[in-house]
């Protein structure tokens, strides 16, 4: 059948492996969605990453339907509709007021507005192939745009060496499906599909070193504070020190001597804290670190 692109076996095999990687993609916010439902809150995070996704493969789907025999793109772009909808649907089910509204506004602007202005333009303004490439290289400003985006986490990722808000796995995939979809667009000579990801494929490669370089930078600071903990020392980059002395009260031993449990706790706090209230200070002790027969009687704070 034609439709499955016979004549071209080389597209048809890069199509498909393309959308079986492409539902991978789309399935990987599934985790922070998750989280969503646990925790029955947002959590600041933004639905702009997902607008932006529902506008792109909407705009793909419409491109799809202008070609021929462009069924392979016309799947993918059908299940990533689907697929962002839920989670924009779940997003708006779950978000405070505030973000539900500039949601809302976000997809009247976008997916409604600029969508029918797009479609309302080409469709009675251009016609036959000449609408194809209008349409074709709108899609391909719009994914370089999306394959853009991430260039904000990149600096974050390298300002902040945490690699926690770009996860390896959707690094990997969205690199994997810019290499089939190339392919899928280099043997169906459709330069709207090849060029964008090209930019997707180079971004995807950068993400995945990054993750390789800062992957262990938060592991690294968690030990350190651990064993600060253990020493009973909690360290800041302010320099005001607060000494703790935590005086016991006399016990009778055995030998019918007293004895005083001492323990002097060494804690930073910052400037602001030290200002505000230079008289009283917090510290959150856990037990094992600080063992007491009979509760504390007096709290000394010297500030150094």
């Amino acid at each position: 059948m034609a439709i499955f692109d016979i004549h071209h076996p080389w597209a048809f095999t890069f199509g498909v492996l393309g959308n079986i990687i492409s539902i991978f993609v789309y399935l990987a916010p599934l985790p922070t969605f998750r989280r969503i439902f646990k925790e029955k809150s947002t959590m600041g995070f933004d639905s702009l990453p997902y607008a932006v996704a529902l506008f792109s493969a909407m705009l793909w789907l419409y491109y799809a339907f202008l070609k021929t025999n462009a069924v392979l793109l016309i799947s993918i772009n059908t299940f990533g509709c689907i697929v962002e909808t839920i989670y924009i649907s779940m997003f708006l089910f779950y978000a405070s007021k505030k973000a539900r509204g500039r949601t809302a506004k976000l997809l009247g602007v976008v997916n409604v507005g600029v969508l029918s202005l797009i479609f309302v333009v080409t469709f009675f303004i251009f016609k036959g192939q000449n609408r194809v490439h209008v349409v074709g290289w709108i899609c391909v400003a719009v994914s370089v745009c999306v394959f853009a985006a991430p260039l904000s986490i990149v600096f974050q990722v390298v300002r902040t060496r945490s690699v926690e808000f770009m996860p390896f796995p959707l690094s990997f995939f969205l690199t994997l499906s810019a290499v089939m979809w190339f392919g899928y667009g280099l043997f169906e000579k459709d330069l709207c599909v090849a060029v964008p990801n090209v930019l997707g494929f180079i971004l995807g490669v950068l993400q995945m070193v990054l993750y390789g370089i800062f992957r262990n930078v938060k592991a690294e600071a968690i030990n350190d504070v651990d064993d600060e903990k253990k020493m009973g020392v909690i360290t800041t980059d302010h320099d005001h020190v607060i000494n703790i002395m935590v005086l016991g009260t006399p016990h009778k031993k055995s030998s019918s001597t007293s004895q005083y449990d001492d323990v002097t706790i060494k804690a930073q706090v910052s400037d602001d804290d030290y200002h505000e209230n230079n008289s009283s200070c917090a510290l959150s002790v856990e037990p094992s670190h600080v063992q007491l027969d009979t509760p504390p009687v007096l709290v000394v704070c010297a500030a150094a």
